[in-house]
């Protein structure tokens, strides 16, 4: 596309045949899972959208560029090293002008996306609107992003660390779509149910691919959110997260943590005190999201 912005071989060989693309964030490789974990999944999660008949296309600054797909060595830099930064929109043209490394978030990576015509996107939870944002005004870039990208987004809602009720309110002010992946409840990451509900079920990805195609006939520049559940068997059992979601809190104020430091902050101590649970929901939420995704996709193409 540019200097700035080079698309891998694999992604724009599917770009010219029409085919089906997934874009990936890179943010959940760099800060999202522990290492080695989070390269294993990456891949895994690359290898479970071709399994699917789509093309991933993992998004991240190296070396200065956005790099829509990356390659093998690439993956693994974003991976495995300190120097990669954590970048939403606001902050991809320093690292690029800078020549650096960089993850991108949600907010980054629709943007990116959709700059490259990609239309469909996986990740693992959205971010939100934050439960002391009343004091702070603390919400996610995420939010905006969704209000003016037309991309469809497939997450396991948001994570229950956030305000669920608020960022709700906050997807429905700002005109984001939102429907339930075989549910009229919106997940909560980590949870199956996040306690509140969803208006608009949907239940194959032909009817997430009809709606695709009345929003862009009607030219809606919003995104649309799938929020497709972890099965409940698979979900850290209520009482337990509650309990560890409780006791994080706690640490984060005696701590004095306080605003984008506190999410990462608080997905690592539910992992530790989850006993590795926590990790193998993420692993299994992303991976399903990519899979769904996929499909979608197709169905789309």
């Amino acid at each position: 596309m540019s200097g700035r912005i080079v698309i891998s071989p694999e992604v724009a060989a599917a770009r010219r045949a029409g085919g089906p693309i997934v874009a990936l964030e890179s943010t959940i490789i760099s800060h999202g899972l522990p290492r080695p974990e989070n390269l294993r999944v990456a891949r895994e999660v690359e290898e479970a959208i071709r399994a699917e008949g789509a093309t991933p296309a993992t998004i991240a600054v190296v070396n200065g560029q956005v790099r829509i797909g990356l390659d093998s060595e690439s993956l693994a830099h974003i991976a495995n090293e300190d120097d990669v930064a954590k970048v939403s929109i606001r902050d991809i043209a320093i690292v690029v002008a800078r020549g650096g490394h960089a993850a991108t978030t949600v907010a980054a990576t629709c943007h990116l996306a959709h700059r490259a015509g990609i239309g469909v996107f996986a990740t693992g939870g959205l971010g939100g609107v934050h439960r002391e944002a009343r004091d702070t005004w603390d919400e996610s870039a995420d939010l905006q992003a969704l209000s003016h990208t037309p991309m469809i987004v497939v997450c396991s809602g948001v994570k229950s660390i956030l305000d669920v009720p608020a960022t709700l309110e906050r997807l429905e002010t700002l005109n984001v779509g939102v429907v339930g992946f075989g549910t009229h409840r919106f997940p909560g990451f980590y949870l199956t149910d996040s306690g509140m509900p969803v208006e608009a079920r949907v239940d194959s990805a032909a009817d997430v691919a009809a709606i695709a195609a009345a929003r862009c006939a009607l030219d809606i520049p919003s995104a649309l959110v799938v929020a497709n559940p972890l099965p409940e068997s698979r979900q850290i059992p209520p009482e337990i997260h509650d309990r560890i979601l409780a006791e994080g809190l706690a640490e984060m104020e005696r701590k004095g943590i306080r605003g984008k430091a506190v999410t990462p902050a608080l997905i690592d101590y539910v992992h530790r005190a989850s006993g590795g649970r926590s990790l193998e929901a993420n692993t299994e939420i992303i991976l399903g999201n990519a899979t769904l995704a996929a499909r979608i996709a197709c169905a789309i193409a």
